[in-house]
């Protein structure tokens, strides 16, 4: 059955993307991206498969990293987002995502038989990795690599080449399945290509800092809970009450059926208590009601 509801917005966990050339600063930025969002180091994990390149910076402060080593499946990449949020980590950085989408196009290349039909044996598993990104309740941002060449630009009275970023080494359309896609250039400026917050929509080049972390995860927290439709849920005093929080927020059925549930008896329960224990004047007569009445 189809109902209408009226719009909220939820609390969120970010899930954000990076894209550059290399050298122009993206696991960087990433971490200064992270320490804005949490403001704790400690709770910062870095999925590394980019040989090492997280510990560079381990002079920022004490983040940790989980190194892949030539192991660049979807599903190694699935095992080692649950490994970080198993451990409590708040922020979960994916270094490079670009690794991945490069071992499924060499395994498809490798398979036999017709590579149209050969595909049915990727998507699924890409899928699988970009649902599990998706559906995380830890704030997660990806790296992405773009493939690069060089144009020349006038530099002084010269023409110097240089570096460009182009398409990203990724499936095509994944930049829809973010809520941010900053492009970093090799300056270290980002401009935004894709921003659901509309945050930085039409804002001039920028260097990415812990700044631009807490605007976001400011933005993340102005929504609805869990936390909060289960405190309303807590503090009915009816049925009624209760019904019309549940029609409110079905977007949270699933999470809240047993709160809705366990409320409901207990209402139910206070209810019959009270049908209960109501005296029944007419039973006993007159004569209870003038006792009742000096």
């Amino acid at each position: 059955m189809m109902n209408l509801r009226k719009s909220s917005k939820k609390q969120a966990k970010i899930k954000l993307a990076l894209q550059g050339c290399a050298g122009s600063g993206k696991t960087y930025s990433a971490l200064l991206l992270a320490y804005g969002l949490c403001n704790d180091w400690t709770k910062i994990a870095v999925i590394d498969s980019e040989n090492g390149s997280a510990d560079l910076y381990a002079h920022l402060g004490s983040y940790n990293v989980l190194s892949l080593n030539e192991n660049f499946t979807p599903e190694t990449y699935m095992e080692a987002i649950k490994v970080c949020e198993d451990a409590g980590m708040e922020v979960i950085i994916i270094d490079s995502i670009s690794q991945c989408w490069d071992n499924l196009l060499e395994y498809h290349a490798n398979l036999q038989g017709n590579s149209f039909t050969n595909w049915q044996k990727i998507t699924p598993r890409m899928n699988s990795f970009m649902q599990k990104i998706l559906q995380s309740d830890r704030h997660i941002i990806c790296t992405m690599r773009c493939k690069q060449d060089y144009v020349l630009n006038e530099k002084n009275g010269k023409m110097v080449p240089e570096k460009v970023g182009l398409k990203a080494v990724m499936r095509d359309g994944i930049d829809y399945e973010f809520t941010i896609v900053f492009d970093i250039n090799m300056k270290h400026q980002c401009v935004v290509s894709k921003d659901r917050t509309n945050l930085f929509i039409n804002k001039p080049d920028f260097m990415i800092t812990p700044t631009t972390g807490q605007i976001i995860n400011d933005w993340c927290n102005d929504g609805v809970t869990v936390e909060m439709i289960r405190g309303k849920i807590n503090q009915a005093k009816s049925i009624e009450e209760l019904t019309s929080i549940y029609h409110q927020y079905p977007e949270w059925y699933q999470q809240l059926t047993s709160d809705f549930m366990n409320k409901k008896s207990e209402l139910q329960e206070i209810k019959n208590k009270s049908i209960n224990y109501t005296p029944n004047f007419t039973r006993y007569g007159s004569n209870a009601v003038a006792a009742c009445q000096g």
